[in-house]
């Protein structure tokens, strides 16, 4: 049985990742802004090199935000036996978006109590 990572679903991780890169790039063109206060001038310079640094980053998540959506459009839909809410699942094996159980469509990765239930 191969070891699952992920701490929630597969969707919401590239999601977070998607969130992590906005706010990067934010605060990156942020602090390339104070570069003016703090140098004047100069600082014009480092402002520019940050805003192009903060853009690139904000970029790469509208990329993981599209990958994620188109993702989401082909994912399996199926109700979660634990908490029975419908959520999505990628791949063999993922965790529902709502209460984090493991959940696979394989079953040689299934457990013998989600075995019991279905009978």
């Amino acid at each position: 049985m191969t070891k699952f990572f992920f701490k929630s679903a597969k969707i919401n991780e590239f999601r977070l990742w998607g969130l992590v890169f906005t706010l990067v790039g934010m605060g990156v063109m942020i602090l390339g802004t104070a570069g003016i206060v703090f140098w004047g001038q100069a600082g014009k310079i480092i402002a520019a090199i940050f805003m192009v640094i903060g853009m690139i980053s904000l970029l790469i998540s509208v990329a993981v935000y599209f990958w994620a959506g188109m993702m989401s459009t082909s994912a399996t839909m199926l109700q979660c036996p634990e908490c029975g809410r419908q959520t999505k699942m990628l791949g063999k094996t993922d965790r529902c978006m709502y209460c984090r159980t493991m959940l696979t469509l394989d079953p040689a990765q299934a457990t013998h109590g989600s075995q019991e239930q279905q009978v």
